[in-house]
């Protein structure tokens, strides 16, 4: 039998179709088509004030990979696009994409995480010491975050009324997502005084400032407010090692209350660490990024829940299209 090179090449030029979209939506085609319904390249070059000719091809290429349609020369956004790249959209994902668009470079510097084994990029850029970075994370995150929490929020057990502790909850999303869910539930979001900070301002745009508050502390040494009903760990404990997250799942255990539930939501393997695919390659996105990133097994996380205390641990994928994993245990 022949081996074809297909496959190689199309990994060899999937990084065209990620540059296409990053820049389509970056220069806001997909906003404006969504406004001004079909135009020609003239028109949308003009109105983003862009080059007619660069326009027209980043226009075609968009047309090939299916996010934009054409007939008679006018461009319109494709089914995809107007439910998933518009702002104000349920759907919308042109913020968390984002974060893809930003982790590119560090992509291109791969060979120098494996000569030298640390991250590509200081860690600290977007978690406080760089706020225009940091800015951008962290509302990157938020329309990640948000896409993933519709999904994922009425899979949780939360009760009626209580409390509810998310730590290293970012922009807040998931926590505003929970108090929506459950008017009776007071949620608090730890996280980095830099994320904090700006979390503070989407919790107050959202009108939920009185269920939902902010913690400035480090989930490493922070002390955990006592006496929760509930723990979320939602796409965090990717960038730990494993004793340190075996540490936040102690102190998680002594932060709920008899009966409290943890649940801990993250990209996992199976036990080859090799599937699924996107979570092999997305351990080696973290590695570019933070020190310890990586992505850890299901039966990592139901072994570190049980040395921690944990009863009643499970671990199972989330279903189609999140690549994600959901653990849940008790306090006894």
């Amino acid at each position: 039998m022949t081996v074809q090179p297909d496959r190689i090449m199309a990994l060899a030029n999937a990084f065209y179709g990620s540059c296409v979209l990053f820049s389509a939506s970056d220069l806001g085609v997909f906003q404006h088509l969504a406004s001004a319904g079909r135009s020609d390249a003239a028109g949308v070059a003009q109105s983003l004030n862009l080059d007619e000719r660069g326009t027209r091809l980043l226009l075609d290429g968009c047309v090939a990979l299916g996010l934009l349609e054409k007939e008679d020369a006018r461009y319109s956004n494709s089914p995809e696009a107007a439910a998933y790249l518009v702002a104000g959209m349920p759907g919308d994902l042109s913020r968390a994409i984002r974060y893809n668009r930003d982790v590119y470079g560090a992509w291109g510097k791969l060979p120098e995480l494996v000569r030298l084994g640390r991250p590509v990029e200081a860690p600290e850029t977007h978690l406080g010491d760089d706020p225009a970075r940091t800015r951008a994370f962290v509302h990157s995150m938020h329309g990640r975050a948000l896409g993933i929490g519709r999904m994922v929020i009425p899979m949780l057990a939360l009760p009626e009324r209580g409390r509810l502790l998310d730590i290293g909850g970012g922009s807040g999303a998931y926590a505003m997502l929970a108090a929506e869910a459950r008017p009776g539930l007071r949620c608090t979001v730890l996280d980095l005084p830099g994320v904090v900070a700006i979390a503070t301002e989407l919790v107050a745009e959202a009108g939920l400032a009185e269920r939902v508050s902010c913690m400035a502390g480090d989930y490493h040494t922070a002390d955990f407010p006592p006496d929760n009903d509930v723990i979320n760990i939602l796409g965090v404990l990717h960038q730990e090692a494993p004793e340190a997250i075996i540490d936040i799942f102690r102190r998680c255990h002594a932060a709920l209350k008899p009966g409290g539930v943890i649940n801990v939501l993250d990209m996992m393997t199976d036990e080859t660490r090799c599937a699924p695919a996107f979570s092999a390659l997305f351990a080696v996105n973290m590695a570019l990024t933070t020190t310890n990133g990586w992505v850890f097994s299901d039966r990592d996380v139901e072994s570190w829940l049980a040395e921690a205390g944990f009863v009643d641990v499970g671990c199972c994928p989330v279903p189609p299209p999140m690549p994600h994993w959901l653990a849940t245990a008790r306090k006894q």
